[in-house]
C-alpha cells in the first residue's frame, strides 16, 4: 500500500507511524514545505487521560513524551488582585519543536520516507499516484480547498485577536489571567511546557483590538505592549516570538472554527486541522488530530472493504467525537470572546465560571479533583446567599425576591398537563401539584393557565377566567402552603395562533376536526402551514379585551394565594408572537421595530403588576432564540429582558423555540443555559434557566458559575416527583421530608451508603 501524507505536523506525522507499525510492509511518504527544526507555535497540552489513550497506540512516543514534557496539577486564575487556585486537572506540556523531534525520529526509525522543503502539490496528482492520500496540511489545507464544494467546510473566523508569545517565566501552573485597560479587557492563557519555557498567549476582543491600537503596532511593539500589560506575572522576564514572519499586526491572529461536512473523497482523507480545529482555550487540537490518526490507522488495518469504505467507517467513528469536543471548545471560546459579560462577577464566581465553561466539567467533577476548592466555592455562595459562611451545596442556598423566599434554587418547570375540564382544575392537579409540593422543590410553577375559554391551547388547559377556577386553585396553593415550605408560581397565558388544538398525546399542535375557538394573533399567520387555522390579526378593542382578561386572572391568582406570577411571553404563543419579527408582521405601532413588537406585551405587562401588587414578585417567560433565519436572536433577547425589567419584571425565564415549525434547535445538556447565562450577565437580571437540565451536578453547576439564580427542571419531575428530596440524599445533604414519609428518607440514605461502601470495595 503507498500513502501520501500532505504535511508533517502532528497529524501527518503520528499516523505515519501508527500507519508503519500497523502495515511494515506500506511504502509512507511525508511531503511537508516546512524544515525539520521550524514551528511558529510553542507548546502542546495533554490531559493524563489524553496520554493514557495515546499509550495503547506507541508505548515508544508516550516514553519520549513523559521523558521530555512539564507536569502540572494546578489551574491559577489572576482577577481583580486576587489570585484563585484549583487542583487535581493532571495535565502536561511539552515543546512543539520537541514533540515533531520525536515523531521525525520515530518516524524515520520505522521507515517512513520524510521530504521536508518540499511543497505539496495538488492532491488530484498525489491520488493518481498513491493508494491513499492523507490531507494533513493544517486549517488553511489546500487538500481541503481544492475540493472545497465536496468537503464543504464550514468555516467560522472568530471575533478576538490573540498573539502566541513564549518566555522564559517559569510558570508553576495553567495561567489565566485577565486586566483591564481603558480600551477594554485582554486574556492570558499561559502554561509551562519544559524546563525553561512557558506559552504565553495573549488574547483580547477585536474591538478592543483596535481601540487599542494594536493594529498601527509593529512586532517589537506588540510584544511591549503585551509585556506592560502582564509585567506583574512576567516579573522583568521578555515575551519573544517565533513568527517573525508575521509583521506588525499580523501576529495577532484570528482563530478559525472548521468543520467539514465530509473528511474524505475517493482515496483522499483530511485529518487534523484539515477536518476540524479546537480553540485554544480548551486545548484539544492536537489531541484531535492525534486521535484522527489513531482511528484511521484502525480502519485500514483491521475489517474489510475498499478504501472510499474503510474512509467513511474513520469519519462516522470520529465526527462525533470532533462535535463533541468542538462544542466544548465552542463553549470556553465564546466565554472568553465575551469576557467583558463576566468582569462584574466577584473573583470567586468568575474563576468557578472559567473553570466550568465548557460544560465538560461540572461542580461535581471540580470536587473530585480539588475537594478544598470546591468547599471554598460553596462556603462563598453560602455567604452570598444570606447564609453562615459554611460549605451548602449551591443548588440548596435560599434566594429572595421581593416578598418571596425560596428554600432552595430547583424548580418544578411548568407543564402543560391538557387534564382540565372547562379549564377546571380537579383532583388529578391536586395530586400533580401536591406531590411535587412535597418533593422538596422550592418552587412549583404551574402549567400555563389560561386568561380565557379561547386562550387556551387545547380543551384540556387549565384556566383562571371565573372564580370557581380561583378556588380550585386555592384549594392547591393552600395544600401546598400546608406541607412544606415550597412556593407557588402561577404562570398566565393565551395560546394565540396555537389555540383550539388536540391533546398533546391526541396529535401535537393539530387543530380539533370539531369544537375549536375563533384564534387571534398579531398577524394572520397560521402556526402549521396548510393544516392550522389562519388567526384573524388583533384589532384595538381584542388587545384591550386580552389585557383585561390578564389582569382578571391576576387578581384571582392574588386572592389564591399564589407567592409568584409569570408571565408567559414564550414559545409562539400570543405574548410571544408579538414578540418575534418571524409572526409579527404589523406595520402600525404594535410591528416593525423590536420594541414596537414589545409594546403590547409590556403594556399588559405593566397593567398586570399594578393588579398583582409590588409586594410580590413577576416573572416572564420568553424565548431567547427563536432557531430560525431572521427570527429572534440571543442578543435582541438582552434587549427583550431589559425592557421587561425596566417594567418591574424582578427575574426573567429564560427559554427557546417553539415560534416557528421552520426551526432547527442544537440540542445538548443544558442546551439553553447559555441563553440564561447572557441576559443574566449583561442585562443584570436574575434568571431562570430551563433545557434539558437533569442532574443535581447540571444545578450546582449553573447557580454557582452565575448562569441562573434558579433552574427549572420539568421532564425530571415528571418522572419523580420528589426529584430534589432525592438528589439531596444521593449527595449526601438532608432537606426536610413531609414527616409521615421520614422512614422513608431513613431507609434511602442508608441504601445510598451502602451502595457507596460496596462500591469502593469493589
Amino acid at each position: 500500500m503507498r500513502i501520501a501524507c500532505l504535511g508533517g505536523g502532528p497529524a501527518g506525522l503520528y499516523f505515519s507511524i501508527l500507519m508503519k507499525k500497523a502495515r511494515p510492509d506500506a511504502e509512507i511518504t511525508v511531503f511537508e514545505r516546512n524544515r525539520p527544526g521550524d514551528t511558529f507555535g510553542w507548546g502542546i497540552v495533554f490531559s493524563d487521560k489524553t496520554m493514557d489513550g495515546f499509550r495503547q497506540a506507541d508505548a515508544k512516543v508516550v516514553d519520549e513524551i513523559e521523558r521530555s514534557f512539564r507536569h502540572w496539577d494546578d489551574i491559577d486564575i489572576f482577577f481583580k488582585g486576587r489570585k484563585i487556585t484549583s487542583g487535581g486537572h493532571g495535565f502536561c506540556g511539552i515543546a512543539r519543536m520537541k514533540l515533531l523531534d520525536i515523531f521525525q525520529r520515530r518516524a524515520t526509525e520505522l521507515g517512513v520516507d520524510l521530504r521536508f522543503e518540499t511543497e505539496v502539490g495538488d492532491p488530484d496528482d498525489y491520488a493518481k499516484n498513491y493508494d491513499l492520500v492523507v490531507g494533513a496540511d493544517g486549517v488553511h489545507s489546500v487538500t481541503r480547498e481544492k475540493h472545497a464544494a465536496h468537503y464543504n467546510p464550514r468555516i467560522d473566523v472568530r471575533k478576538c485577536r490573540f498573539i502566541w508569545l513564549g518566555t522564559r517565566k517559569k510558570l508553576d501552573a495553567f495561567t489565566f489571567a485577565f486586566k483591564e485597560t481603558p480600551w477594554g479587557w485582554f486574556n492570558l492563557h499561559a502554561y509551562r511546557f519544559d524546563e525553561e519555557w512557558s506559552t504565553f498567549i495573549v488574547e483580547t476582543p477585536e474591538e478592543t483590538f483596535f481601540k487599542a491600537g494594536i493594529d498601527k503596532m509593529d512586532a517589537d511593539g506588540s510584544i511591549a505592549f503585551c509585556e506592560e500589560l502582564f509585567a506583574d506575572l512576567l516579573e522583568g522576564h521578555a515575551l519573544v516570538s517565533n513568527a517573525r514572519h508575521l509583521r506588525g499586526s499580523a501576529a495577532w491572529l484570528k482563530f478559525n472554527r472548521v468543520l467539514c461536512e465530509r473528511w474524505f473523497k475517493g482515496n483522499v482523507v483530511l485529518i487534523g486541522d484539515a477536518a476540524h480545529t479546537a480553540h485554544f482555550a480548551i486545548g484539544s487540537g492536537t489531541k484531535l488530530a492525534m486521535e484522527d490518526a489513531i482511528a484511521l490507522t484502525r480502519v485500514l488495518a483491521e475489517g474489510e472493504g475498499d478504501v472510499p469504505t474503510r474512509l467513511a467507517r474513520y469519519q462516522a467513528e470520529r465526527e462525533v467525537e470532533a462535535l463533541r469536543l468542538q462544542s466544548a471548545a465552542r463553549n470556553r471560546m465564546t466565554w472568553f470572546e465575551d469576557i467583558e459579560r463576566y468582569v462584574h462577577l466577584e473573583p470567586e464566581q468568575l474563576a468557578f465560571s472559567l473553570l466550568t465553561s465548557s460544560q465538560r466539567v461540572g461542580h461535581q467533577n471540580q470536587k473530585l479533583r480539588d475537594p478544598a476548592y470546591v468547599e471554598s466555592v460553596d462556603r462563598w455562595f453560602a455567604e452570598k446567599s444570606g447564609l453562615p459562611a459554611k460549605p451548602i451545596l449551591p443548588m440548596f442556598t435560599p434566594f429572595t425576591l421581593r416578598d418571596m423566599t425560596v428554600a432552595n434554587r430547583v424548580a418544578v418547570a411548568p407543564m402543560c398537563t391538557y387534564s382540565a375540564k372547562d379549564g377546571l382544575p380537579g383532583d388529578f392537579h391536586v395530586v400533580h401539584y401536591g406531590a411535587r409540593g412535597t418533593g422538596g422543590a422550592g418552587l412549583i410553577f404551574t402549567e400555563m393557565t389560561c386568561v380565557s375559554p379561547d386562550a387556551r391551547i387545547t380543551p384540556g388547559c387549565t384556566g383562571l377566567w371565573n372564580d370557581e377556577q380561583g378556588a380550585a386553585w386555592k384549594r392547591i396553593v393552600d395544600f401546598v402552603h400546608g406541607s412544606g415550605p415550597a412556593k407557588m408560581a402561577l404562570q398566565l397565558g393565551h395560546a394565540g395562533r396555537k389555540g383550539a388544538t388536540k391533546l398533546a398525546w391526541e396529535g401535537a399542535d393539530q387543530p380539533l376536526a370539531a369544537g375549536g375557538w375563533p384564534l387571534v394573533a398579531p398577524s394572520p399567520l397560521p402556526y402549521l402551514r396548510d393544516a392550522s387555522q389562519v388567526p384573524r390579526e388583533a384589532t384595538r378593542a381584542d388587545m384591550d379585551r386580552i389585557a383585561a382578561d390578564f389582569v382578571s386572572a391576576t387578581r384571582r391568582g392574588r386572592a389564591a394565594g399564589f407567592d409568584m406570577l409569570e408571565f408567559h411571553a414564550a414559545h409562539g404563543y400570543l405574548m410571544s408572537s408579538f414578540i418575534s419579527p418571524l409572526t409579527n408582521v404589523r406595520t402600525d405601532a404594535y410591528g416593525g421595530s423590536l420594541e414596537n413588537r414589545c409594546r403590547y406585551p409590556l403594556e399588559v405587562f405593566r397593567a398586570m403588576r399594578e393588579a398583582w401588587g409590588n409586594d410580590k414578585p413577576m416573572s416572564v417567560r420568553i424565548s431567547a432564540h427563536d432557531w430560525v433565519p431572521g427570527g429572534l436572536t440571543p442578543d435582541d433577547a438582552v434587549v427583550v429582558a431589559t425592557l421587561f425589567k425596566e417594567a418591574s419584571a424582578d427575574i426573567v425565564h429564560v427559554s427557546s423555540g417553539q415560534v416557528s415549525k421552520d426551526e432547527a434547535p442544537v440540542y445538548g445538556r443544558m442546551f439553553q443555559v447559555p441563553f440564561s447565562d447572557q441576559i443574566r450577565n449583561v442585562a443584570r437580571v436574575p434568571t431562570i434557566a430551563v433545557g434539558n437540565i437533569f442532574e443535581a451536578d447540571h444545578v450546582n453547576t449553573i447557580i454557582a458559575a452565575g448562569r441562573a439564580d434558579l433552574c427549572a427542571l420539568a421532564r425530571p419531575h415528571l418522572a419523580d416527583a420528589a426529584w430534589t428530596l432525592h438528589a439531596a440524599a444521593e449527595q449526601g445533604y438532608t432537606l426536610p421530608w413531609p414527616r409521615p414519609y421520614d422512614a422513608g428518607r431513613l431507609q434511602l440514605e442508608r441504601n445510598l451508603q451502602r451502595a457507596a461502601q460496596m462500591a469502593l470495595q469493589a
